[in-house]
């Protein structure tokens, strides 16, 4: 696979051109800020048609908590909290 390295700058200018870039040619694009590598755009795996996400992923996760069970604590809660923001 093919790499280009694009500044933050020229990418902000050209953001959809490089987009585009590495929809078509599959080509990754390196992000540097003052030379250094800040961030990586990459093409993603061709995802199934036809199907909703949802559906793709049925099954393919694990329950960590009861049904009734909360994952958040109560006073995470803004409106528990007793004062106000």
């Amino acid at each position: 696979m093919t790499t280009y390295a694009v500044s933050v700058t020229e990418f902000k200018a050209h953001c959809l051109d490089v987009i585009r870039k590495v929809e078509t040619a599959g080509a990754s694009v390196d992000l540097l800020r003052h030379g250094k590598v800040v961030a990586r755009l990459v093409p993603t795996a061709a995802s199934p048609r036809g199907q909703a996400a949802w559906l793709r992923l049925r099954g393919q996760g694990s329950l960590l908590a009861a049904p009734e069970e909360s994952v958040i604590a109560e006073n995470d809660f803004e409106a528990a909290s007793a004062r106000p923001r």
